[in-house]
C-alpha cells in the first residue's frame, strides 16, 4: 500500500501543476523518499477550528493532503493523524482539493507512514462548539455539538435523555439525522448516527458548522 520513490522536488514545496514555478530540489531533497500514501485520514487544527482531510504523500519535509473545501488563511497549522499524533505545519500551497504542507519541526517519516496506535483503527472526531437542535417524543431542545464523527456526536442538552432513547439531531449544514443514546454524563450525552456519514460528507458538514 506505501510504494517510495526518490523525487528530484517534493511536492509540497511547490504546486505540482505549475511546472514553471518548480524551485530547484537541494541535494538532501533529491535522496529523501517520497512516500505514495494511497489514504491516510487525518485532521488540521486551525485557530478557526478543526477541519477533515487525508494525507496522500508525504517525506520528511512535509506532506500533500486532499482537502474538501477551502481551508482557513491562517498559514500554520497542526496535523493530527488517527492515532493521536500531532505535527506542526506551515501551509506552502493550495489548489482545489489539494494542498502541500511543510513540517515545521523534525518528524520520523516510517512513524508517519506506518501511524502505528494501541488502539483499533478509529473515526477522527473533530472539536467545535456549535449550536444544534434535537427532537424526541418528549419535545425538542437546543442543544450544542462538542464534537463530531462520522459515527456520532458528543453533546450537552437542557433536555434529560435516556440510554438507549432515539432522537433526531440537525444543524446548520447537518441534516436531520437519527440518532441513538449511548452514554451520559449529567447534562452531557453521546450520540450514535443510525447511518455513518461519508468521510467527505462529514468534511463539509464540519465546515458549515464552524462557519462564523
Amino acid at each position: 500500500m506505501v510504494a517510495p520513490e526518490t523525487a528530484g522536488v517534493w511536492m509540497g514545496i511547490a504546486n505540482p501543476s505549475d511546472e514553471g514555478m518548480l524551485a530547484p530540489a537541494t541535494a538532501e531533497q533529491r535522496v529523501a523518499p517520497r512516500f505514495t500514501l494511497l489514504i491516510r485520514a487525518a485532521k488540521l487544527i486551525t485557530p478557526a477550528g478543526e477541519f477533515l482531510c487525508v494525507i496522500r504523500d508525504a517525506s520528511e519535509s512535509g506532506i500533500s493532503v486532499r482537502i474538501f473545501h477551502a481551508l482557513p488563511k491562517d498559514k500554520d497549522m497542526t496535523i493530527e493523524l488517527q492515532n493521536g499524533d500531532r505535527y506542526w505545519v506551515e501551509r506552502v500551497w493550495e489548489e482545489q482539493d489539494r494542498a502541500g504542507f511543510r513540517f515545521i519541526q523534525d518528524v520520523d517519516i516510517k512513524r508517519i507512514v506506518e501511524s502505528p496506535s494501541r488502539f483499533a483503527k478509529r473515526s477522527i472526531r473533530l472539536n467545535l462548539e456549535a449550536p444544534a437542535e434535537i427532537s424526541c417524543l418528549a419535545g425538542t431542545a437546543r442543544v450544542t455539538i462538542h464534537n463530531i464523527s462520522q459515527q456520532g456526536a458528543s453533546i450537552s442538552s437542557p433536555m434529560r435523555l435516556s440510554l438507549d432513547q432515539r432522537v433526531k439531531i440537525s444543524a446548520r449544514g447537518l441534516r436531520e439525522t437519527g440518532a441513538i443514546v449511548r452514554w451520559r454524563n449529567g447534562g452531557d450525552f453521546g450520540l450514535a448516527f443510525e447511518d455513518t456519514y461519508q468521510f467527505g460528507e462529514l468534511a463539509r458538514i464540519v465546515r458549515l458548522l464552524q462557519r462564523k
